[in-house]
């Protein structure tokens, strides 16, 4: 592959997280200067309209932590799976998958064709409202990676946050650029959003068995916790005091 492909499959099509996890590779090739072993595969599926394309994060080709476990590829998938739970397409469809993957097992996530230049920076005037539900979603997942670069601009005005695998720890780890609106009240919209999840996320709710196998007890318990302090307090976090509240680089 010579270059990062500027169509792929969209989306936003439901049929999507199915190909993800059947398509046959077809090509493929290790993106660069990423820190993990990243792959962009190239993707054939007899039902599928076209080729299509997905970033394949390995786990055994991610470097040692030590303040997460290892396979964070399943914190991709549960951060796909959690915006799915709340109605919410902001990452793109995600999968693990073992079958047919050169390095084993990890995850699939739909290529989103963008103008990498444009980040959160470029985009936060025109998408305000947007990015104030990634500043909520990144807060109940505990995001501590959200750069502005993680960002991207999809066909038409959909954006999606990328690169989510430092999610869901137990300890508070927020780190995101997207503070632009700390204190502001949470819009009612957003609110009923979560207030209707929070039944599913207690044990035998559809959020809960969703995401059942890729966050552990603890988290599942401290994420049910965020996504109520959400309707206690109604209103966006502040930077911490205390602690480093910016990821690095800031892009």
């Amino acid at each position: 592959m010579e270059r990062f492909p500027e169509q792929s499959w969209d989306p936003l099509d439901k049929r999507v997280p199915s190909w993800l996890a059947s398509a046959t590779v077809t090509d493929g090739a290790r993106i660069p200067y990423a820190s993990n072993y990243v792959f962009l595969l190239e993707l054939r599926h007899s039902d599928a309209p076209s080729l299509g394309y997905a970033v394949y994060k390995p786990g055994q080709g991610e470097n040692p932590l030590w303040d997460f476990p290892p396979n964070l590829y399943r914190r991709e998938v549960a951060a796909y799976r959690f915006s799915a739970a709340l109605g919410w397409n902001l990452i793109p469809p995600t999968v693990e998958r073992e079958d047919g993957l050169e390095y084993g097992i990890g995850s699939l996530q739909a290529y989103i064709p963008t103008d990498y230049s444009c980040t959160f920076f470029e985009l936060r005037e025109q998408y305000a409202d947007d990015m104030r539900r990634f500043a909520l979603f990144d807060w109940m997942a505990n995001n501590a990676d959200r750069k502005g670069g993680h960002i991207l601009k999809g066909i038409g005005d959909q954006l999606w946050g990328i690169d989510n695998g430092l999610s869901f720890h137990q300890d508070e780890k927020l780190r995101t650029v997207i503070w632009d609106y700390a204190g502001e009240a949470i819009p009612a919209e957003l609110i009923a959003d979560v207030e209707e999840l929070i039944p599913s996320l207690q044990g035998g709710g559809r959020a809960a068995a969703s995401l059942e196998g890729f966050l552990s007890e603890g988290e599942m318990d401290l994420l049910r916790r965020r996504a109520e302090r959400v309707l206690e307090e109604g209103h966006l976090p502040a930077p911490p005091p205390g602690r480093r509240a910016y990821p690095w680089p800031l892009v």
